[in-house]
């Protein structure tokens, strides 16, 4: 017989509009019993009179001379292994051996009990040898075949093979309790809105298997207020929060699915509280969901301070102070708008920057990113300062436009252009083309270098936590448009893998790059500072179009949020200093390669991990590191 035989599905309404507690077959197993009762009153009424009231046959012992096991017409049982079950079952009635009635009732309901039988009746036989205990079954049919009705989500396969062993075989019912019970935990652990409602044996050995399957009716929003929690109207348009949402109308509820959908509307930023309430709908076999939102304030001015790596001297090394406006859901389509001002020693980016997280019309999740900045950083990664002590900036005016969509689970890729107009200047912040030691700063030999930047960005996470695994590959391509712009190849690597060893986490990471083409000195890669070799000062091992930095990471818990970390990092050009237009490396004999090690304390805070770093370098310097938040 093929596995499937007998086995039928088919779509119906369901018989519960809400779900019940898990149903279980102790009802029917407590309906057979109650119809023993007559049987075991008909097995006293049958036991030879002497005179006393059937209630004290409770207490009295009677002496059985044998035990047997007959079909309900008192014949032998065609299957001697459905005689054995029930003999198995008997606990005191044995042969020989004195019973009350309450002993007999006890093992009428062991049988019963075994599962393998619908009815039991004891029967007393008075023979010339004694009294003759006699229960008469009658056994369950063979299963022969399924009919699942309601089940739209459950798999055939897992009904087939829940089933797939009793096929030809007396139907127990403890066994078919179990396989309920099993259906029941299949909807649980995926936390969908299902169970087995109903339950049915019928003639011919088929099972009649009714399933209970709650669908989404309507989902809706409801805005609440922050102070009141009363119903309120919200700025954000109900469309952007529902298409969020991977849960849909027609679909089983799944309360796993539904915590997704209010953890990913939670992480729009737009909302303070988010919760999701199923409620009764119209439709008995249907549920409505209500999503209860809390908005919070969608816009304001901030300010704050940072440190610049770029900056390695003066007597506020490295301090920035910032100013920003930013407006989290523009137009109520969950669009952000950020304008911000940063301003150093040296530093100085003005920023704007509007995203649209999801463009309308798009089933792929692309977002929109357009950026404006004018900005003004140090050069010293690259020309380090000049012989005098003077120091030069870049001076870079950028415009363009990116989009990014997930490209699959953990993966997600990005694709832009962007125009660039960038220049070196002096402290006065007048243009100049050449530094002390006459390179050039610019690749077409003029103040400024023009570039069209191609993007393409593809970055694989793993759990998310900065320990997991990470790669990421970048590339840009310069498109000449016009004779004067730059054109180049540039493309950069990074990988990160963490393992975790007891208490402690082990992080090894590994980033390299290369270019190709005619491009600009202060654009070529730097090695060496926080976030590359520490125990060197920023920019220090080298200047290359080829690069590779390795580092390796033991951090464990201290007191506390405060971690200790032990590590080591090795960087080195590949040779390709010379090749950087005007040689900047060479001019100031960076080394090329280097290695650094130490030790160093992190602390949690609520702009990220606070480090605090010694490291020693191979060229017997020192040199103390601060950062806030990861290492890139």
């Amino acid at each position: 017989m093929p596995q499937n035989d007998g086995v039928c599905f088919t779509s119906s309404s369901l018989k519960i509009p809400r779900l019940p507690s898990n149903p279980s077959l102790s009802d029917n197993l407590a309906s057979h019993l109650a119809r023993t009762r007559h049987s075991v009153f008909q097995f006293i009424n049958s036991l030879p009179q002497k005179g006393q009231s059937a209630g004290r046959y409770d207490e009295e012992r009677v002496l059985i001379s044998e035990v047997l096991v007959r079909n309900k017409d008192g014949e032998e049982l065609e299957r001697k292994d459905l005689e054995s079950e029930a003999l198995t079952a008997l606990r005191a009635c044995r042969a020989n051996s004195a019973l009350t009635v309450r002993e007999v009732q006890e093992d009428v309901h062991r049988i019963i009990d075994s599962g393998y039988f619908s009815s039991c009746m004891p029967v007393a036989v008075d023979t010339r040898d004694g009294i003759r205990l006699v229960f008469q079954v009658e056994p369950n049919q063979e299963f022969q075949g399924l009919v699942c009705e309601g089940a739209n989500v459950l798999p055939s396969k897992f009904l087939e093979d829940a089933f797939r062993d009793g096929y030809g075989k007396v139907i127990n019912l403890k066994r078919l309790d179990e396989v309920i019970n099993s259906i029941n935990g299949w909807y649980l652990e995926r936390g969908l809105f299902g169970l087995v409602s109903g339950i049915e044996i019928l003639s011919g050995g088929m099972i009649r298997l009714q399933v209970g399957e709650a669908e989404v009716n309507n989902i809706s929003i409801r805005f609440l207020d922050r102070k009141t929690g009363e119903p309120t109207k919200g700025k954000t348009k109900p469309e952007t929060i529902l298409r969020q949402l991977t849960t849909k109308k027609g679909q089983v509820y799944s309360m796993l699915q539904g915590k997704r959908d209010v953890d990913t509307v939670s992480t729009m930023g737009l909302m303070e509280d988010v919760s999701i309430i199923p409620q009764p709908a119209a439709d008995p076999d249907k549920v409505d969901l209500i999503m209860n939102v809390v908005e919070r304030p969608s816009g304001g001015f901030s300010a704050g301070g940072g440190i610049s790596s770029g900056i390695t001297s003066g007597p506020l090394s490295g301090l920035i102070g910032s100013f920003a406006y930013s407006h989290r859901n523009f137009f109520g389509r969950n669009q952000k708008l950020n304008i911000s001002l940063e301003r150093g020693q040296i530093d100085s980016i003005f920023r704007i920057n509007y995203t649209d997280p999801w463009i309308e019309g798009d089933d792929k999740r692309t977002s929109r990113t357009i950026i404006v900045q004018n900005s003004r950083t140090p050069g010293t990664l690259v020309h380090g300062n000049q012989h005098d002590n003077s120091s030069l900036s870049i001076a870079r005016v950028t415009a363009g436009v990116e989009f990014s969509r997930p490209l699959r689970p953990k993966w997600s890729g990005t694709a832009g252009l962007i125009f660039q107009h960038a220049g070196a200047r002096d402290e006065k912040g007048n243009p100049i083309i050449k530094d002390f030691y006459g390179s050039p700063l610019t690749a077409s030999g003029k103040a400024y270098d023009d570039m069209l930047l191609a993007k393409l960005e593809t970055v694989y996470t793993g759990s998310g936590d900065q320990g997991s695994s990470m790669f990421a590959f970048n590339m840009e391509q310069g498109l000449p448009i016009l004779p004067e712009w730059l054109f180049f190849n540039r493309v950069n690597a990074r990988a990160r893998k963490g393992v975790e060893i007891g208490p402690a986490r082990f992080l090894l990471s590994l980033s390299g790059g290369h270019v190709v083409g005619n491009f600009s000195p202060h654009e070529a890669f730097v090695i060496g500072g926080t976030n590359s070799v520490r125990g060197y000062e920023e920019g220090a091992v080298g200047t290359g179009r080829s690069y590779v930095v390795g580092s390796s990471e033991v951090s464990f818990p201290m007191l506390g949020p405060v971690e200790g970390v032990l590590f080591a990092d090795y960087g080195h050009d590949l040779w390709s200093g010379p090749t950087v237009p005007g040689d900047p490396a060479g001019a100031r004999y960076k080394p090329g390669s280097g290695y650094g090690y130490g030790f160093g304390i992190r602390v949690d805070s609520p702009l990220g991990p606070l480090r605090l770093e010694y490291a020693f370098n191979d060229r017997q310097a020192k040199r103390f590191h601060f950062g806030v938040g990861h290492r890139n």
